[in-house]
């Protein structure tokens, strides 16, 4: 509802410049004068009042499109919202103990947090196939969201958490998305 008063502050906002350039407001008698003599040295042309409603439709019309652009928008990003929901094949929730960084340098602690959330995340979701070495490719894809990424590196590389709780879902084609709990 803000987006639609917004805009229509800004419609009011163009329309009053518009007619300030296009000098449809009042003026005195002075200006008038004023007015006459600029016309006469060839500066000013006088603008009619079809001509600022034709503007003025033209904004609308603008304004009406980039509505229904967001609207559209908003539209493919909740078809795409249920479309994932609906192909989760399995969820999990993990607590991922991320000690084992602090072992390593000051500047590499970081990275190293996000190898080892990526070795737990293919270890428990069994994104590896068993066995032997030939038999040790990948089932999936594995995909670390942003807030997950920007939850570790939040106090720098120097200083990732000592855990962290996540939320992995498998999908049909095995790619396994990482995902920050929801109380995080």
């Amino acid at each position: 509802m803000r987006k639609r008063s917004e805009e229509a502050e800004e419609v009011e906002e163009i329309e009053d410049t518009a007619e300030k350039e296009l000098g449809e407001s009042k003026t005195t008698g002075e200006e008038t004068e004023a007015e006459g003599e600029e016309e006469e040295a060839g500066g000013i042309e006088e603008v009619t009042e079809e001509e600022t409603k034709e503007v003025l439709e033209e904004i609308e019309e603008e304004a009406e499109e980039a509505e229904e652009v967001e609207a559209k928008k908003e539209r493919v990003g909740r078809r795409e919202k249920e479309e994932v929901e609906e192909e989760i094949v399995e969820e999990r929730l993990y607590t991922i103990p991320l000690g084992r960084a602090w072992i390593s340098p000051r500047k590499k602690r970081a990275p190293r947090a996000m190898r080892l959330i990526r070795s737990f995340v293919e270890r428990h979701m069994k994104m590896r196939g068993g066995g032997s070495e030939e038999g040790m490719e990948e089932v999936g894809r594995l995909l670390i969201s942003n807030e997950v990424n920007e939850k570790v590196w939040s106090r720098g590389i120097e200083k990732p958490p000592r855990k962290i709780r996540v939320r992995l879902a498998k999908d049909k084609e095995g790619t396994v998305t990482v995902y920050l709990a929801q109380g995080d």
